[in-house]
């Protein structure tokens, strides 16, 4: 059945799809035409996005692109350093307390190519308060001189990813997790206020308004704390509007080693609900492509600069792996580079090979350099990609032009070509990265378009059904729930995407435009909020 004008819900479940009468005459109960004006999808699915989606607009949003915050707000871009400057000048004068650090976040220096954005910028902001912005790409922080000097950080600290200027001070960037946590206590403070209840119910929210009813949570919560698993477990009751699906982040190490964790997240398996599902992992490789931060075949970045940083030694992968693997877990592994993806199907196959698992469903994610080769191995190995087709629009031309040229640029996020090899697909916002938002991420494959025009590989181009397939069943699929959501079929859950417009009558130009009423979960409804400006 797949399509009808009406659906019959019983229980929170999907009880039959067809017509109105021939529903209400063999199934009883009461017809509701809240939704008759409305095109129902299958809820969408967002298969790598973060918590901090909703807790992080606490801080000062200093990105290029404007971005609408959870309670619909418009927050206008800061397309200039100075436009940067100027809104962290108003968030400090706002703050009473001197001793609260200043946290900002969005913030994208690749648009200003020349000039690197650095300490000597935020210092012009406040020689006394501590002042850490956030990139865009969480992968990256920019730091003022009263927060090194607090924490440290100096002429005489040597760490990876800690760039120094000619007169050997650190520049105030500070490159991936490791050298962003020198910033202390308020890099702990920047990622430790976005675990509050509020800020789990904020991230609902974004989800509502973009028409999610399901989301991966990869890799920003330690499921090793009690008391994270606990507040998901009471806030992600029939009232919330969105399941997830929460995957521990091991990160570059594991406290107690890889083996106690798989054993953990064996054990955290059987707590999970409806609402929210445990017990799988996420690793990270490498960086971020427009941050320089990841790892790229030869002849490397356009730019000449150094070819990223390793956030696992290609020799310990399989390693840190294996534990999961053997435990039945699911594995799904950041991977931006095609160096990275290279080191992380020799693992994969090196432990596929020692403990051969039918059906294992292991994602890489991101895959934004994965070539045809590459596909082919994954193809061989089961593996499953996760594709980041949004950077066709937010970073597209800088792309071209900056990190890896247009040949290169036109084969990222290669859709296309893992459908034609047979890997499964799904494709993402990785939230707060880019903007939560499926219609926008099938935009962005279908179309291929940069922000100037240009069609960034036309040959990588997908059709809308297939793009429609990748945000619901295809992720939910890679999840391990394509039993319970991902289609409108009897006996899953009511999960529905609420859409002004269908996305197969519409220009697929016009695909990232159309409205969003909401959701339905579990057959509840819940209207998005309204949308405002700034």
């Amino acid at each position: 059945m797949p399509s009808g004008s009406a659906i019959a819900v019983r229980h929170g479940r999907f009880l039959a799809v067809g017509e109105v009468d021939e529903l209400a005459d063999v199934y009883g109960g009461t017809v509701d035409y809240t939704l008759a004006d409305k095109v129902l999808l299958p809820g969408f699915v967002e298969a790598h996005s973060h918590k901090d989606t909703g807790g992080i607009w606490q801080f000062t949003y200093v990105g290029f692109e404007a971005r609408r915050g959870p309670n619909g707000r418009l927050w206008r871009g800061c397309t200039t350093f100075d436009a940067v400057i100027d809104r962290l000048r108003e968030a400090d004068r706002l703050l009473d307390d001197p001793d609260e650090p200043l946290l900002a976040w969005g913030l994208d220096p690749i648009f200003w190519p020349g000039e690197r954005f650095d300490r000597r910028q935020l210092d012009a902001v406040s020689t006394t308060r501590r002042i850490f912005v956030a990139h865009s790409n969480m992968h990256l922080a920019t730091v003022n001189s009263a927060l090194m000097e607090q924490e440290g950080i100096g002429p005489d600290t040597v760490a990876e990813g800690v760039p120094k200027d000619d007169s050997g001070l650190p520049t105030g960037e500070l490159q991936e997790f490791p050298a962003m946590a020198l910033a202390g206590q308020t890099f702990r403070s920047f990622f430790g206020r976005t675990q509050s209840d509020e800020s789990v119910l904020m991230f609902g929210q974004a989800a509502r308004n973009v028409g999610v009813t399901t989301v991966a949570d990869l890799g920003t919560s330690n499921l090793l704390d009690e008391a994270v698993i606990r507040q998901w477990i009471g806030l992600a009751d029939e009232t919330f509007p969105m399941r997830t699906a929460m995957f521990h982040g091991a990160l570059m190490s594991a406290p107690d080693g890889d083996e106690a964790c798989a054993a953990a997240m064996v054990d955290l398996r059987r707590r999970s609900t409806d609402r929210v599902r445990f017990g799988n992992v996420k690793l990270l490789m490498d960086g971020s492509i427009q941050g320089g931060t990841a790892r790229l075949r030869w002849p490397g970045y356009l730019h000449g600069g150094p070819n990223g940083i390793w956030l696992i030694a290609p020799e310990q992968v399989a390693e840190r792996i294996s534990p999961y693997h053997r435990a039945g877990l699911l594995v799904h592994t950041h991977a931006n580079g095609d160096q990275a993806v290279d080191a992380l199907l020799d693992a994969f196959d090196q432990v596929q090979t020692a403990n051969p698992l039918p059906d294992h469903r292991h994602t890489i994610q991101h895959c934004q350099m994965t070539t045809p080769g590459q596909y082919r191995r994954m193809k061989a190995l089961g593996m499953c990609a996760n594709v980041f087709s949004n950077h066709t629009w937010f970073w597209g031309d800088q792309h071209r032009t900056i990190t890896v040229g247009p040949d290169r640029a036109a084969r990222m996020n290669a859709a296309r070509t893992a459908l034609d090899i047979g890997v499964p697909l799904s494709m993402h916002s990785d939230s707060p990265v880019t903007p939560l938002g499926p219609l926008h991420v099938a935009w962005a494959a279908v179309n291929r378009q940069t922000p100037k025009g240009e069609i960034m590989g036309e040959h990588e181009r997908i059709t809308v059904a297939e793009a429609m397939h990748a945000v619901t069943m295809g992720a939910a699929w890679q999840l391990r729930m394509d039993d319970a959501i991902g289609s409108i079929t009897p006996q899953k859950f009511a999960d529905c995407t609420v859409l002004e417009a269908d996305p197969f009558e519409v220009d697929p130009l016009e695909l990232r435009d159309i409205p969003v009423w909401g959701t339905m979960s579990g057959g509840v409804l819940h209207e998005g909020s309204p949308q405002t400006d700034a």
